[in-house]
């Protein structure tokens, strides 16, 4: 295996509807993986929308509210929509639901498509294949989609180790 000093950097991208529930959630909690693993110099992170509705808002008080009470933070991040660029940066471009999923496969080159997925696809028998959008709903909704993220996260973690033999330093 070789050590992350020695390795192209890694770009992962989370991506919802608005940017200000769901992607940013994903966000903090890979970030807060990845630093516990010592690997933020070779695995960047960042969260877009596929609309603008928030461009340059913080993620909904719920998310961050929730994230918050786990030990993720939240406040720094500003929604943003996701750009034509995106496509080139990122290595794995995740989509919270197959909506946002085919907006991305309508929007990115035919040989950018195979970096365009579903975040589920990481996760150890989540019980469904969308994170939900908890928007309109209470604040359990925002839990429920924290309970789905950590599982996809630590699933998406193994598999860029695995798959790009990473150590990790910690």
């Amino acid at each position: 295996m070789r050590s992350p000093s020695s390795l192209k950097k890694i770009n992962v991208l989370f991506v919802c509807m608005g940017n200000i529930c769901r992607s940013p959630t994903a966000h903090g909690v890979f970030q807060k993986l990845v630093e516990e693993q010592s690997l933020q110099q070779i695995i960047g992170v960042d969260s877009a929308g596929t609309h603008s509705y928030h461009t340059g808002q913080q993620p909904d008080f719920r998310a961050r509210s929730a994230a918050a009470k786990r030990g993720y933070d939240l406040e720094s991040m500003r929604a943003r929509k996701i750009e034509a660029s995106d496509f080139s940066t990122f290595d794995y471009i995740l989509a919270m639901d197959n909506e946002n999923l085919q907006d991305l496969q309508a929007i990115c080159t035919e040989n950018q498509k195979s970096k365009v997925q579903l975040f589920l696809d990481f996760a150890w028998d989540p019980g469904t294949t969308e994170v939900p959008d908890p928007y309109y709903g209470k604040q359990t909704g925002f839990e429920i989609v924290l309970d789905l993220i950590e599982n996809a996260s630590q699933g998406l973690l193994d598999y860029v180790r695995e798959h790009h033999s990473l150590v990790t330093t910690a």
